[in-house]
């Protein structure tokens, strides 16, 4: 069975750095689309970045040139940088894999890690 499991998160000042982790366990998601999301309590989860099995990067506007997605197959590991934190990316970020190569369906859904960020 897969299983992600994030780690990474804490409380920031505002213009602070973190890095979540998403370690994959149960099967390998090197060549396979993964991403993450967010979600705030009472609101529907959003999109923050993914990559595709060839390594394309795509973000929400809301972290674009802030948050960079990256990953390390050796590890099975995904990775996602952030920067310049504001009090809006304030969530709880869940990693997402798929089980199909060539399209995201996100089917396996981690834990999730919280972040917050102080203003």
């Amino acid at each position: 069975q897969a299983q992600l499991a994030e780690s990474g998160g804490g409380l920031v000042q505002a213009g602070g750095s973190l890095r979540l982790s998403c370690t994959a366990s149960g099967r390998t998601f090197s060549t396979y689309p993964m991403g993450w999301f967010r979600q705030v309590p009472g609101k529907d989860r959003e999109f923050v970045a993914s990559l595709t099995w060839g390594g394309s990067s795509r973000y929400a506007d809301s972290v674009k040139g802030r948050f960079t997605i990256s990953r390390d197959n050796a590890k099975n590991t995904l990775y996602l940088q952030m920067n310049s934190l504001k009090a809006e990316d304030t969530a709880v970020y869940h990693c997402v894999g798929s089980r199909d190569r060539f399209w995201a369906t996100y089917d396996y859904w981690g834990q999730g890690t919280q972040v917050t960020v102080s203003s």
